[in-house]
């Protein structure tokens, strides 16, 4: 996947500067009920998400070790106001489960609080840096919140938002490389969707050395059947 361009092929609202986030003091559960709150009112996410669909803010443990984070919404998430829950998060939610894991052991967001515009009813295209760069103080809020040990970065426009644009950056080369967002160590990998779409076992392996890393550095045990995945030493 190539990074998003820096705007779109058709008018949308304009996109304002960032919002300045300052969390207030109080319990985890207390801090990202004001945010959430605070994203499910912004009047700018408000004004860009369709007529009956809904803003969509991050779930999960607020103790969790691992940060699942994407892009944007899709139809299904604008839909039901939460993130990954279309095929994409049915497959993560698959690879939360090799992990040993499960969705509520782990907290998943997004970059983008709402479905980029189109300029027809159906098919997605990746945010503008712009609308990265506005939403991403509500990420950094909800990364401050939970203070993972580890963040992983679903996607390369996914990967854009948080480390930067960066045109000669490519999957292949960057993800299986540790960097860091917000001082929180940072894995990129592979989008559930792109695995969907051109994904083979070579594709699914890689993604699955990536999480095997993340396992590693949140002191997970790994059995022999999990490393074995999609090697040809064990099936999945």
């Amino acid at each position: 996947p190539r990074p998003a361009p820096s705007t779109p092929a058709f008018s949308i609202a304009p996109i304002p500067a960032p919002p300045v986030v300052t969390l207030p003091a109080g319990s985890k559960q207390e801090r990202w009920e004001w945010l959430r709150n605070r994203v499910l009112g912004c009047p700018i996410c408000a004004q860009h998400v369709k007529p009956g669909k809904q803003v969509v803010f991050g779930v999960g443990n607020l103790d969790a070790d691992i940060f699942f984070c994407g892009e944007a919404p899709g139809a299904d998430e604008e839909a039901q106001g939460e993130p990954f829950v279309g095929k994409a998060g049915q497959l993560l939610t698959k690879i939360i489960g090799a992990m040993g894991l499960s969705r509520g052991q782990v907290y998943i967001g997004n970059i983008m609080n709402w479905r980029p515009e189109l300029d027809s009813p159906t098919g997605n295209r990746p945010p503008t840096q712009e609308e990265m760069t506005f939403c991403l103080p509500y990420l950094r809020a909800q990364i401050e919140v939970v203070q993972p040990k580890v963040i992983v970065a679903l996607g390369n426009t996914a990967i854009s938002g948080l480390l930067g644009a960066d045109p000669t950056r490519r999957m292949g080369k960057v993800r299986g490389q540790w960097h860091e967002f917000a001082g929180t160590p940072l894995m990129p990998t592979y989008h559930p969707s792109y695995v969907l779409r051109y994904g083979n076992n070579k594709t699914k392996r890689e993604i699955w050395d990536d999480m095997l890393m993340v396992m590693e550095k949140v002191g997970l045990q790994i059995s022999e059947k999990q490393r074995g995945y999609f090697s040809g030493r064990s099936e999945s």
